[in-house]
């Protein structure tokens, strides 16, 4: 099994230093933000900040309109599964024709439908045929652009940066994420007290063009088509086998979805806790736009924290007491009913949550070989991204009969309980990293 501290060969085809070396003689500096140093990557990461700020604008109206419309957590759950059905049901796929085809125009053209979905809901808002049923078949029809260029947008970054700086880019290209996170629906409060909402979904789907404009200047190698292609499905199960058969990349892939599945249905349900549960001056609006910032401030933190680190001994332990501590901080914040108490504990269920992903998308993608990238990560990502949506679908169904609350302490226990169990496992998989 190929681990991740050991020396590997380094794309641009320089040898790997240890890490333990390279790392400590490496300025500060150069460790939090050594991939923006490369021109394509940097080309990217701002384009996929304007357009990740459109998309966190469109996610904080189209959750208050769909609030606003039912006062359903069950629908808000319902909504957030639909946007990631796609990925259930194609990103395998997807992983498989990210090996086969140019990955830059796999990505263009998702941005492409993204862009079609945003542009289509602002007009059915601006001229009032908007209903719940269209707000559904535009999320999963977003998320059928996301299910292709998902996975060549993550087999993309490799090509991108140096092996040394791959960490890096992976702590950075969540730290965008979650800048967007705090930028967005900032942003979107504004826009939507300003001009309206469907201007929230305009924004949105102009935005998508930075990321076209941003491929098209990339300087890279043509894509070499494979001469000799096995059937899609013969693939996609090679891809599978490979997973099963390496132990490490199984059991992230697993604790990817345990993860998401307990613990990221809070941020669906911030609506309900800004309106329901917290008390204060502010309009409930507001104080979701604040409890949003607020998370995704803290997850910027992580991802920076977890960047600076790049790869060090006993990474698989740290990731299994981020979980831990995630579950601490989500059931501390279900209790809350008061607002910066609870703007503390949404900050720090950030950085505990990022700290984690990076950590685990880091060991996953440093472990990988590049002809195989785009299948593994697609199958990593279908648990990462299929947990959150299949978790707040059930999370909210019995959120409406119990409540919001409720549900997420109990789903932090369980997180909690599962961490654990492996942290005190001597001889377990993540033990060794």
């Amino acid at each position: 099994m190929t681990t991740v501290a050991g020396p590997a060969p380094d794309p641009t085809g320089e040898p790997a230093e240890p890490v333990n070396v390279a790392e400590r003689s490496r300025p500060w500096s150069e460790r939090l933000a050594g991939a923006l140093a490369h021109r394509n990557y940097r080309l990217l990461w701002f384009a996929a900040l304007g357009s990740t700020i459109g998309t966190w604008m469109q996610s904080y109206a189209q959750s208050w309109l769909i609030f606003d419309l039912t006062h359903s957590n069950f629908y808000l759950g319902l909504d957030s599964f639909l946007g990631q059905l796609p990925i259930l049901l194609f990103m395998l796929i997807g992983g498989v024709i990210a090996d086969r085809h140019d990955r830059r125009r796999l990505l263009t053209g998702s941005q492409y439908v993204q862009a079609f979905a945003a542009l289509t809901l602002a007009a059915l808002v601006a001229t009032g045929h908007v209903t719940i049923a269209l707000i559904f078949l535009l999320s999963f029809t977003a998320g059928l652009g996301q299910a292709f260029g998902g996975p060549a947008y993550q087999a993309m970054i490799p090509s991108l940066v140096p092996r040394r700086d791959l960490p890096n880019a992976i702590a950075l290209n969540s730290t965008q994420f979650n800048l967007s996170r705090v930028l967005g629906p900032v942003a979107g409060g504004f826009v939507l007290a300003g001009i309206g909402v469907a201007w929230c979904f305009t924004l949105n789907g102009l935005s998508f063009f930075l990321v076209v404009l941003a491929l098209a200047s990339l300087t890279l190698p043509p894509h070499v088509a494979n001469a000799n292609p096995r059937a899609l499905g013969e693939e996609l199960r090679g891809g599978l086998r490979y997973v099963r058969g390496q132990r490490l990349l199984t059991v992230l892939t697993i604790l990817a979805f345990v993860t998401t599945f307990l613990a990221m249905p809070v941020s669906t349900f911030l609506p309900a806790f800004a309106t329901q549960f917290l008390t204060g001056d502010q309009a409930p609006e507001k104080r979701l736009a604040m409890l949003m910032a607020s998370q995704g401030l803290g997850a910027i933190v992580g991802a920076l924290m977890i960047g600076s680190l790049g790869r060090f001994r006993h990474m698989g332990r740290a990731l299994l007491t981020g979980q831990i501590l995630l579950g601490l901080f989500v059931a501390a914040f279900a209790t809350s009913r008061i607002l910066p108490l609870s703007l503390a504990l949404i900050f720090l269920a950030g950085i505990a949550s990022m700290a984690v992903f990076s950590m685990s998308f880091s060991m996953l993608q440093l472990t990988v070989p590049d002809e195989l990238r785009g299948r593994v990560v697609s199958i990593y990502m279908v648990a990462l991204r299929g947990g959150w949506p299949l978790g707040s679908l059930i999370a909210g169904a019995l959120s409406d009969r119990f409540t919001a609350p409720a549900v997420m302490i109990v789903n932090s226990g369980v997180l909690i309980l599962i961490a654990g169990a492996l942290l005190l496992r001597k001889h377990g998989t993540l033990q060794k990293m």
